[in-house]
C-alpha cells in the first residue's frame, strides 16, 4: 500500500450523519489531506448504511480517497468499498480475506506488539494503534505511547495508523514518531470552535 505523506488524515465518520454532512465531506476531501475515509455507524440499519455508503463512496472516488467500512466485510463487499477495518473482536482476518480478496484490510492492535506481529503475519494492509489521547468519540480502554510506533517500524514497513483524541495541537508529534496516518473524527465533526473545513486546514 502506497503512503502519500500529504494525505495523512484517516478520517472517520461521525456516529450520526446529518444532511449537512455530505457537503462538509466534499469540502474536507477537496483539501487533499485525506487518504482514507472510514464509515463507522453503529446504530444504523443495514439498508441505511447502504444508502449512506453509496453517497459517500462516490464523494471519496471523486477525490481519490480510499473508502473503508468499519467491522463489516459483507457490507464492504456489497458496497464495493476499497476495504474494511477490523477490531480484535470482529471477524478474523483470514475469513475476511476469503470474502474480500485483494481489498484493503486494516487491523486494530491497541498498544500491543504481539497483536501487531500477528496482524503483520496475517498480511494486514495497515495496523492501527491507540488511544494516544483521550477521545470523546470512543471510550478509552487502551492507552498507547509513541514508543510502540517507533518499535513497530523496526520490524515492518506496513503503514501505521494512530488513533485517539488527535487534534491540531498534538498531531505533529505522532507524525514525527512514525505514524503514517492519523485517525481523526471528533476534531473534524464535533469541533465547537471550527467548521469541518476550518478544522482540517489547521492540520498543515
Amino acid at each position: 500500500m502506497k503512503i502519500n505523506k500529504k494525505k495523512f488524515v484517516y478520517l472517520i465518520s461521525p456516529n450520526k450523519i446529518p444532511n449537512s454532512f455530505y457537503n462538509n465531506l466534499k469540502l474536507v476531501l477537496k483539501t487533499g489531506k485525506v487518504g482514507f475515509f472510514q464509515l463507522r455507524l453503529k446504530s444504523y440499519s443495514h439498508n441505511k448504511k447502504m444508502i449512506i455508503g453509496e453517497k459517500i463512496k462516490n464523494i471519496c472516488k471523486r477525490n481519490k480517497v480510499k473508502f473503508i467500512i468499519n467491522d463489516d466485510p459483507l457490507l464492504t463487499l456489497k458496497l464495493n468499498a476499497d476495504g474494511c477495518h477490523l477490531g480484535q473482536k470482529d471477524m478474523n482476518i483470514k475469513t475476511a480475506k476469503k470474502i474480500l480478496g485483494k481489498k484493503i484490510i486494516g487491523i486494530t492492535c491497541h498498544n500491543s506488539m504481539s497483536l501487531a506481529k500477528k496482524a503483520v503475519k496475517a498480511k494486514a494492509d495497515y495496523i492501527a494503534f491507540g488511544a494516544f489521547n483521550q477521545s470523546k468519540t470512543k471510550k478509552t480502554k487502551h492507552v498507547a505511547s509513541v514508543n510502540i510506533l517507533n518499535k513497530v517500524k523496526k520490524f515492518t514497513k506496513i503503514p501505521t495508523v494512530a488513533i485517539g483524541g488527535i487534534n491540531s495541537v498534538n498531531y505533529k508529534n505522532l507524525l514525527l514518531n512514525n505514524a503514517n496516518f492519523l485517525a481523526i473524527s471528533g476534531y473534524i465533526w464535533k469541533n465547537k470552535k471550527y467548521k469541518p473545513i476550518e478544522a482540517i486546514e489547521r492540520l498543515k
